[in-house]
């Protein structure tokens, strides 16, 4: 069992909307606030102690910018403290660069192990690669909210164990939007990790995509950065094929 502090507010479904308007949007109590908001995500990871969540908040509200939702996590039993903020500002009140440095320097107040900030709308996107099987259903999601403008990144593959034909609805939108495709047949033998690696090499994450392999810990580490899989969340209760099944 964990101990979860949250923070949570009416907009908490801000999650990576780069291309999201804030023109309607007024920073409370000030009038004269930009007609044209910008969206930011702040994320840190540092030893618990008491004091960071007021501290944050006032890194974000001293230069004039208004926090939409916060995640707080301390696990129970353990010096810890997670935290994700999302919040709009005025650029030209907070630049890019200072805010880079105010968040620095609560990251050294605090000796953080991690500390990101991003501004989708005015940082480069990241490069993704996505590992995919058979089943569609979590690509084909991936790929609608990347072509709505609601995921910020840059495809830069797809790589899936499983052929799919030319008149497959996947590969129409992969080949209209200029996104490569490549099969790489797997065995128990031979997981094609080899190739993965050489095709991700400059991605700065990879996404699973209900990929039906498990990966080996030295792929994870030869890759060295984050993997995300957004396969559903029933393992390791129920390991191997037809989970759903098994419950």
């Amino acid at each position: 069992m964990t101990f979860t502090r949250r923070v949570s507010s009416c907009f908490s479904q801000f999650l990576g909307s780069a291309n999201r308007s804030f023109n309607s949007y007024k920073l409370p109590g000030d009038p004269s606030s930009s007609p044209s908001l910008t969206y930011g995500i702040h994320i840190f990871h540092c030893p618990d102690e008491v004091g960071i969540v007021a501290k944050l908040s006032e890194c974000i509200a001293s230069r004039g910018g208004n926090i939409l939702g916060a995640d707080v996590f301390v696990p129970q039993n353990k010096n810890v403290f997670y935290s994700r903020s999302e919040f709009v500002f005025d650029p030209v009140r907070w630049p890019r660069k200072q805010m880079d440095e105010d968040f620095l320097k609560l990251s050294n107040m605090f000796s953080a192990v991690r500390s990101v900030v991003r501004v989708p709308a005015l940082d480069p996107k990241f490069k993704m690669a996505v590992l995919a099987s058979k089943q569609d259903h979590c690509l084909v999601d991936l790929l609608y909210g990347w072509q709505e403008g609601r995921l910020p990144v840059d495809i830069t593959c797809v790589i899936s164990n499983h052929h799919r034909g030319p008149n497959n609805n996947v590969m129409h939108f992969l080949e209209r939007n200029g996104i490569p495709y490549h099969y790489l047949h797997t065995t128990e033998e031979n997981k094609r990790e080899r190739e993965i690696l050489e095709l991700v090499l400059n991605t700065d994450f990879l996404v699973l995509a209900r990929y039906m392999q498990v990966l080996s810990g030295q792929f994870l580490r030869t890759y060295g950065k984050d993997v995300i899989n957004i396969h559903h969340g029933l393992l390791p209760s129920f390991k191997g094929g037809n989970p759903c099944k098994q419950v």
